[in-house]
C-alpha cells in the first residue's frame, strides 16, 4: 500500500505519459493481463487507455486490473487510468524512487 504523498508524486510523473496499453472491444482478456504484467515490470508506472469500442468505465476497470496484477491504482481521468507496481526485473538504480 502506498501513501497519499507517494500517490501524489506518481500522479505528477504520470501526467506526461502516453498510454502504453489500450483496452479495446475484447475487454480484459488473458492476453491483455499478460501484456499488462510485462509492461508493469518494464516501466513500473503505466498509463492505460480504454477505447470507445470497449464499454468499460475507467475507475472500476482500473481497480479490477490493479487487483488482478497486484498493482496500485494511482488515478483515473476520463477513459484513461494509471497503475503502479514495483518492478520485479529492473535494477534498483532504474526503479522509481518514491519520496
Amino acid at each position: 500500500m502506498i501513501s497519499g504523498k507517494d500517490r501524489s508524486y506518481l500522479k505528477g510523473l504520470a501526467h506526461n505519459l502516453q498510454p502504453l496499453l489500450h483496452i479495446g472491444k475484447n475487454g480484459l482478456s488473458e492476453s491483455f493481463y499478460a501484456e499488462a504484467d510485462k509492461i508493469l515490470d518494464d516501466h513500473e508506472l503505466v498509463k492505460f487507455a480504454i477505447l470507445d469500442a470497449a464499454d468499460l468505465k475507467a475507475k472500476p476497470t482500473a481497480n479490477q486490473v490493479a487487483e488482478a496484477l497486484e498493482a496500485e491504482f494511482i488515478q483515473a481521468v476520463g477513459k484513461k487510468f494509471v497503475l503502479y507496481r514495483r518492478s520485479r526485473t529492473l535494477s534498483a538504480a532504474d526503479r522509481i524512487r518514491l519520496p
